[in-house]
């Protein structure tokens, strides 16, 4: 015998309608006559929160001077994020395009009801729009369990949601001390006092400087199997290449753009947009092409790596900085960064900073990696001990499984 079998030992489980459970289930309506929008805090004169249909605090659309809804109630957007629900515990004013379902406690929970909303199907009205209607949310069957175990439901669901929530604070907070100190290492280690190292542009190591392409592409996309890799600045974060978007010229178009055929230790930089983003060209791109990214290839005097964590540090952003023009869109010019003025070591020192931050940067990586994984790990868990705890079987079932029984006892 499972939990949720020991818990409902000798109890039934009714079914009813949303419509029968609930005193009251009505769609929000036009905007109060006076409202501050635009604010995530109230004020002395307008202290009652306004609920639209996003999500989380994207939900609140400002502030007014009175409310309409004065009792704890589950809320269900009813278009474009159709079916997020959530527990509304203070006095508000629901708007257009959310609707608000105030339950009958007697038969069943606030909190256990949002909990069931996560379980069961909610459909939508087809059309131009989708939408959710009160009609069809009235319709919705859910099942009501004694109010004692819908608390004991509701409390072991709770506790699974805190323990998620401070896991996450937990691997998001190891994370950002983690980076803080990679970020603090490197700093250091590509810190230099005058007179200690050479200081050259870009343009005395890096003699090819140019950008990549400027203009539409799109006529030349391919697939894999006939093309030619093509990065673009979507493909340069955290001063890595990455395979988010995945592009392919025609090996003509390749010829023609000639000189930004990438080679092996190559670095690119963002040109527009996130700019001052980096990453040095490895084996795995070497002989790709690429779209309004600044290429800087190595004379064969230093090491392109450490050039690249330069890039990285705290002065050297500071530089980059310096350099970029642009009001909304930023952007910064091939020609600047020839004059880009770099510290240089020895090229055996170079090796050896890159090889401390390389392995700094590899375990920052992967905890910034997990940490997606670790959570959605413990989200299916949650998921899964939920379902368990909120399936019940409907009337039909228990019916079929009645009459079977009868049948094989007949």
């Amino acid at each position: 015998m499972n939990f949720l079998e020991k818990l409902l030992d000798g109890v039934a489980v009714e079914w009813k309608t949303l419509g029968e459970v609930c005193l009251s289930i009505s769609a929000g309506g036009d905007l109060p006559a006076k409202y501050l929008k635009g604010q995530n805090e109230p004020t002395e004169e307008f202290p009652y929160p306004i609920y639209s249909n996003g999500i989380d605090e994207k939900s609140i659309y400002g502030y007014t001077d009175g409310y309409k809804v004065d009792a704890e109630a589950v809320t269900i957007s009813a278009r474009g994020t159709i079916g997020w629900h959530t527990v509304r515990q203070d006095k508000f004013t629901p708007i257009v395009r959310l609707i608000v379902l105030i339950p009958n406690t007697s038969s069943v929970t606030v909190k256990f009801l949002n909990y069931v909303l996560d379980v069961i199907e909610i459909g939508h009205s087809g059309g131009s729009i989708p939408q959710l209607t009160v009609p069809n949310v009235k319709k919705l069957l859910i099942p009501i369990p004694p109010l004692k175990v819908q608390a004991e439901i509701v409390r072991i669901l709770d506790t699974f949601t805190e323990l998620t929530a401070e896991l996450t604070a937990e691997l998001t907070a190891e994370l950002t001390d983690r980076q803080k100190q990679y970020n603090y290492y490197r700093d250091r280690l590509l810190s230099f006092e005058k007179g200690e190292v050479e200081w050259k542009t870009l343009g005395e190591e890096f003699p090819f400087i140019r950008n990549g392409f400027v203009g539409t592409v799109t006529p030349f996309f391919t697939d894999s199997e006939n093309g030619v890799r093509y990065l673009q600045g979507t493909n340069i974060h955290n001063g890595v290449i990455s395979d988010n978007a995945t592009y392919y010229i025609t090996k003509d178009f390749h010829q023609k753009c000639s000189r930004t055929q990438l080679k092996a230790d190559d670095i690119l930089m963002v040109q527009s947009g996130h700019v001052g983003e980096s990453a040095v060209v490895g084996e795995k791109y070497k002989g790709s092409n690429c779209h309004a990214l600044i290429v800087m290839s190595n004379g064969g005097k230093c090491n392109s790596k450490f050039v690249n964590y330069y890039f990285q540090s705290t002065e050297g952003k500071n530089k980059l900085k310096k350099i970029t023009t642009g009001g909304t869109v930023k952007h910064i010019l091939a020609s600047k960064m020839k004059q880009f003025i770099i510290p240089l070591p020895p090229l055996a020192e170079q090796v050896r900073i890159v090889a401390i931050l390389d392995k700094f940067d590899t375990l920052t990586t992967s905890i910034r990696e997990g940490l997606p994984r670790e959570i959605a790990l413990r989200q299916k868990q949650y998921e899964y001990y939920r379902d368990l705890l909120l399936t019940f079987p409907k009337p039909e079932e228990v019916e079929a499984h009645l009459n079977s029984m009868e049948k094989s006892h007949g």
